[in-house]
C-alpha cells in the first residue's frame, strides 16, 4: 500500500521555516514536532534565507519594471502619432497647393 504525500500550505512551510532561522529547537526537533523529514525543514529554510534579499529589492525592481513598462507604452503613442501625422499630412497636401508654413 503506497502513502499518500502530505501537502504543506505555503504558510506552514514558511512558519517551519521560520522556527528553524529563530534556531530555538534542532531541525530534527522541529521534525519531530511538525512530523516533517528534518531535510525537509532544512530546504525550506535555505529557501526563506536566500528569498529575503528579494523582499527588499523587489520595490525598486517593480518600480523599475512599471517604469519600462509606461515607457514602452509611450513609445508606442509617439510612434502611432507620427504615424497618424503623416497619413494627416499626405491627406493635406493636395488642398495646400504647394502652400508652405511661411507663406
Amino acid at each position: 500500500m503506497s502513502m499518500k504525500r502530505r501537502q504543506h500550505s505555503a504558510q506552514s512551510k514558511a512558519m517551519m521555516a521560520l522556527e528553524a532561522v529563530k534556531e530555538r529547537q534542532t531541525v530534527n526537533e522541529l521534525a519531530a514536532d511538525y512530523g516533517v523529514h528534518p531535510t525537509q525543514i532544512s530546504q525550506w529554510k535555505r529557501q526563506l534565507l536566500e528569498g529575503v534579499a528579494e523582499l527588499f529589492s523587489s520595490r525598486r525592481q517593480k518600480r523599475t519594471r512599471e517604469g519600462e513598462v509606461l515607457q514602452a507604452e509611450l513609445y508606442q503613442e509617439i510612434g502611432r502619432l507620427k504615424m497618424e501625422l503623416e497619413w494627416l499630412k499626405k491627406k493635406v497636401a493636395p488642398f495646400t497647393h504647394g502652400k508652405t508654413r511661411d507663406d
